[in-house]
């Protein structure tokens, strides 16, 4: 006789929140999430092995940003674990005030496959639009983000070969997306 399936373990609910002045403990899982997504041959701007002294001083960069208003850094808890984080960049030119870039979109290994891309996709977008932005654009050399990516309305504008380096230095593609939030308004 066979025995029941068990019960899906329950996982926490997802707290989706803006981060501008990361505690010590955050820090430490920011390094640790950079640090899990480079080691899985994520293709983010970091070469293996990234040194958590490295990924330290990415994360410091990134506030210092964040608090100058250059960009939006969003994480994702599960409970009181740091699963993913995504940032928003606003563009810089005069001509651009309606545009944003995606930048970052990292999730946990152990984590992915439970709605954190997506609900970080959410909350950029609608960081966007409290912010104006209406035109958001990034790259992905992953397969499995760009399928993300689609499944949620972004479209694809195209591949570019030999656009960066795997972690491991071997030569890696990356495609370029975009997502129209709201109808433009007329400048």
């Amino acid at each position: 006789m066979t025995e029941p399936p068990k019960p899906a373990e329950q996982q926490p609910p997802l707290l989706i929140r803006r981060l501008t002045q990361p505690t010590s403990s955050e820090q430490a899982q920011l390094r640790a999430l950079l640090i899990d997504c480079v080691a899985g041959g994520a293709s983010v701007g970091f070469m293996w092995p990234l040194t958590p002294a490295r990924a330290q001083s990415y994360w410091e960069g990134i506030a210092a940003s964040a608090a100058r208003g250059e960009r939006v850094l969003i994480v994702v808890e599960q409970g009181s674990l740091l699963v993913g984080s995504a940032q928003l960049v606003f563009a810089v030119a005069d001509n651009q005030p309606h545009r944003a870039d995606v930048a970052k979109m990292l999730v946990l290994r152990s984590a992915r496959r439970r709605g954190v891309g997506a609900a970080l996709l959410r909350a950029i977008e609608a960081v966007a639009r409290e912010t104006g932005r209406n035109l958001l654009v990034l790259d992905t050399a992953s397969e499995e983000a760009a399928r993300l990516y689609e499944r949620c309305g972004w479209q694809r504008c195209g591949r570019i070969p030999r656009y960066a380096l795997w972690p491991d230095g071997a030569w890696c593609d990356t495609t370029v997306y975009y997502r129209v939030i709201d109808a433009p308004a007329e400048p």
